[in-house]
């Protein structure tokens, strides 16, 4: 199977359409989570990811969306971003949303989740400590993960000892084939925090054992101007250029 995995759209339908038009066909998609929050296009991300996801988690800015968790624990500019967002939602994008999960197991081969194992909803992997303190939490030997919005992948030893931080270019891939276990994070579709603004993206080739990292460029301008029109806090307006 080949496999579209994909994080942190944040509402950015621009960003969005662009990563499905350039990953070209596939059998499934799998979401890590925060499919709205921030931008400018809540129910037409969330429309689209329901049309073509096989497997959608949960985040917790669809939470705070949602009501499901308070919106003081977000900073002023995510809390009004997430309130406008929330309010914007249609009745059956709701309730398709509420339901959805932080994290599950896929076929015992594959967990994924929004934050991490061990904290699906908020837990920031991106230490190798934290990949090393995670593997007791799931026994397959990948773990796709987003919510940092970073895009990278941990390689850890089958002792659990020794953990290796890989920090990858658009196009390069990584081979599952050996005796290891992994973290992926995709990076962020709507967001990307790790200085490139192209939106970030993996395909994930089952049969081979192989993922690989896609940066796509687009739009950007096109989302600020979104924002700015619904009057999204600024920050997140400028962010969007500098991919922090």
């Amino acid at each position: 199977m080949r496999i579209v995995v994909l994080s942190d759209v944040h509402s950015n339908i621009v960003a969005l359409e662009t990563v499905l038009a350039d990953a070209g066909s596939f059998d499934a998609l799998w979401c890590l989570g925060d499919t709205i929050g921030y931008g400018p296009a809540p129910n037409e991300c969330v429309e689209l990811i329901r049309q073509h996801a096989t497997i959608t988690l949960t985040g917790n800015h669809d939470l705070a969306c949602l009501g499901k968790i308070s919106l003081d624990d977000f900073n002023p500019d995510a809390r009004r971003a997430n309130l406008w967002n929330g309010l914007q939602l249609k009745p059956t994008n709701r309730e398709w949303l509420l339901p959805l999960p932080p994290a599950l197991s896929v076929d015992h081969q594959y967990y994924l989740a929004h934050g991490s194992p061990r904290e699906p909803v908020w837990e920031y992997l991106l230490m190798p400590s934290q990949a090393l303190a995670n593997l007791e939490w799931f026994t397959e030997p990948i773990c796709f993960i987003g919510h940092s919005h970073v895009q990278f992948a941990f390689r850890c030893s089958r002792d659990d000892r020794r953990c290796e931080r890989i920090v990858p270019e658009a196009g390069s891939q990584l081979n599952f084939t050996d005796n290891a276990r992994y973290f992926v994070n995709p990076g962020s579709v709507g967001q990307p925090r790790d200085h490139d603004p192209r939106a970030a993206y993996a395909i994930f080739d089952t049969e081979r054992q192989t993922l690989t990292f896609k940066r796509v460029a687009y739009d950007i301008k096109e989302t600020q101007e979104r924002m700015r029109d619904y009057g999204l806090p600024s920050a997140l307006i400028y962010r969007l250029s500098i991919g922090m």
